[in-house]
């Protein structure tokens, strides 16, 4: 059993004006399945931002534009999944249309990190970080994290269409900035040669 949580008071039908910019925002997941005959469908997160911002609203990916859902209330099933009610869909078949959305938080919501103390929930949360090394420059970006086992991997999409494997380890970081999603790393001599 989840426990569900009201959104903040805002006006109804508060609306957002302008195209998004999607550099603006970050990937945090995916609505995975519907939930329940009113509406209710399950978001599976990649990333912890929802916890840590105060966004009425989450960005979906309908067909290449983002649309904002202003969400009423929700709980979390389990660290992974949260179930939520978002305004307007209430019907089955309004949440259906949603299954297999890409799902993105706005950068503007989260707080500055030298307003909190963050720390990653996960090694999780790096996907869809902008990588660079600070001696060979942009790396591409994180599609995905391995953490299975001993050594945390990286999965590194590069401009050039190559997927890049890099282990992950503390002592390689020397900047990490939550708003601008990037991570910049001094990454050991000869390691992404390694992939070539």
């Amino acid at each position: 059993k989840y426990r569900a949580t009201p959104c903040q008071p805002r006006r109804k039908h508060q609306t957002l004006r302008g195209m998004i910019d999607r550099n603006d925002t970050y990937h945090i997941g995916r609505i995975t399945r519907i939930r329940g005959l009113k509406g209710e469908v399950e978001l599976r997160f990649t990333d912890d931002a929802f916890d840590r911002g105060d966004s009425p609203y989450l960005f979906m990916d309908m067909d290449g534009l983002l649309v904002p859902f202003f969400w009423e209330e929700y709980g979390f099933k389990n660290k992974e999944t949260a179930i939520f009610s978002f305004e307007d869909i209430d019907t089955e078949d309004k949440a259906r249309r949603l299954v297999g959305r890409e799902v993105y938080y706005p950068l503007e919501a989260l707080p500055d990190e030298e307003e909190e103390d963050f720390e990653l929930s996960s090694y999780k949360a790096l996907t869809g970080f902008r990588v660079r090394d600070d001696r060979a420059g942009a790396l591409g970006e994180i599609s995905g994290v391995d953490e299975s086992s001993a050594n945390v991997l990286l999965y590194i999409d590069k401009e050039d269409g190559e997927e890049l494997i890099l282990p992950y380890h503390d002592d390689f970081l020397v900047d990490f900035n939550l708003k601008k999603r990037t991570l910049t790393l001094h990454l050991p001599d000869g390691l992404v040669e390694l992939n070539k």
